[in-house]
């Protein structure tokens, strides 16, 4: 940060808790990003993404309890899918971290934490339908908002909408 930078309260609070993760899971995660609109990190090796999850929820330091949202992202020309998780500790300490995990575009997967979390559950299965994104261990993982036969996920940023579907004429 720049000299003379004001750090909040709130962004304290998230690198304290970050602090907490990075002596558990070292070079497994990156530095943290202390922004104040929402400070994070980036789950480096995405296989300990429900290891890490599971023990910011229950580390008595962290209680992250509450997921707010999953977002899915498409790091097009990185040829990296991922998603942005915002956690907060509702209730309880207060705090809040955004967590980034990525996978490979072809091929990668990312462990479910619908098991964490439950709000993941469905937030897991439109990432999926909107990006493509592989949840593995998921409980229920098909389609959530487009069609069981749908082609293509429409939110990756080289996706081409099809003509048609079931002979009717898909508008763009």
């Amino acid at each position: 940060m720049a000299e003379g930078t004001v750090i909040s309260q709130s962004v304290k609070e998230s690198a304290a808790a970050y602090a907490i993760i990075r002596e558990q899971f070292g070079s497994a995660v990156s530095e943290f990003d202390g922004n104040a609109t929402m400070p994070f990190f980036e789950v480096l090796d995405a296989s300990l993404w429900q290891d890490i999850a599971l023990f910011m929820r229950d580390h008595a330091k962290l209680k992250f309890n509450y997921m707010a949202c999953l977002s899915g992202v498409d790091y097009f020309p990185e040829e990296k899918l991922g998603i942005v998780c915002n956690l907060e500790s509702l209730g309880a300490l207060g705090h809040r971290l955004a967590v980034k995990v990525s996978c490979p575009r072809s091929g990668g997967a990312i462990p479910t934490v619908s098991c964490v979390w439950h709000t993941a559950n469905w937030h897991e299965r439109e990432a999926y339908d909107m990006f493509g994104i592989d949840f593995t261990g998921h409980p229920d993982f098909r389609r959530i908002l487009c069609p069981d036969d749908w082609e293509g996920f429409p939110l990756r940023k080289d996706y081409k909408v099809q003509e048609s579907y079931h002979g009717i004429k898909v508008p763009y």
